[in-house]
C-alpha cells in the first residue's frame, strides 16, 4: 500500500521546487498570491515550443489545487487565449489532456501537468493550429 502524503506537505514541496526553478524546460509555476497560506491558487507559465504556432509566446495559466489535491488533479485554466484540442472555449484544460485523465496522486505534480500541456502544444494535432492574437485573454 503506497504512503499517502498530506496535501500541504506535497504542496510545500511543489512551492519549493517552483521557487528554486526545479521545473522542466519551458514551464514555471508559483503561488498566485504569496500570502495564500492554503496553497490553493497557483500561477503557471508555459513557453510555446519551437517550430509550432505557439513559438515565441508565453501562456499564463491559473491552477487551482482543491481540498482533495493530490487525490484529485488540479484544475487549470488559461489566462491567455489558446487554441488546443484539450482546452475548452473558456480556457479550461479538459480531461482530453491524457495526463489529467490518467492522474496519479502518488506521482502527479504541477511541474508534470504544465510540461504535459507544453508537450501537447507540440503534438501533431495542435502544433499547426492557428492561434488567437497574442495577448488576448478569456
Amino acid at each position: 500500500m503506497p504512503v499517502e502524503v498530506p496535501r500541504n506537505f506535497k504542496l510545500l514541496q511543489e512551492l519549493e521546487d517552483g521557487e528554486k526553478g526545479n521545473c522542466e524546460f519551458g514551464v514555471s509555476y508559483g503561488l498566485w498570491d504569496p500570502e495564500d497560506m492554503s496553497l490553493t491558487t497557483w500561477r503557471g507559465g508555459i513557453l510555446g515550443p519551437d517550430n509550432t504556432a505557439f513559438e515565441g509566446r508565453f501562456f499564463e495559466c491559473k491552477i487551482v489545487c482543491g481540498p482533495n489535491y493530490p487525490k484529485q488533479a488540479p484544475s487549470i485554466c488559461f489566462i491567455h487565449k489558446v487554441n488546443m484540442n484539450c482546452v475548452d472555449g473558456s480556457g479550461n484544460v479538459t480531461s482530453k489532456l491524457g495526463f489529467l485523465s490518467a492522474w496519479n496522486p502518488a506521482t502527479g505534480n504541477l511541474n508534470q501537468v504544465l510540461a504535459a500541456i507544453r508537450r501537447e502544444m507540440a503534438s501533431s494535432s495542435n502544433k499547426g493550429k492557428s492561434q488567437p492574437a497574442e495577448g488576448t485573454t478569456y
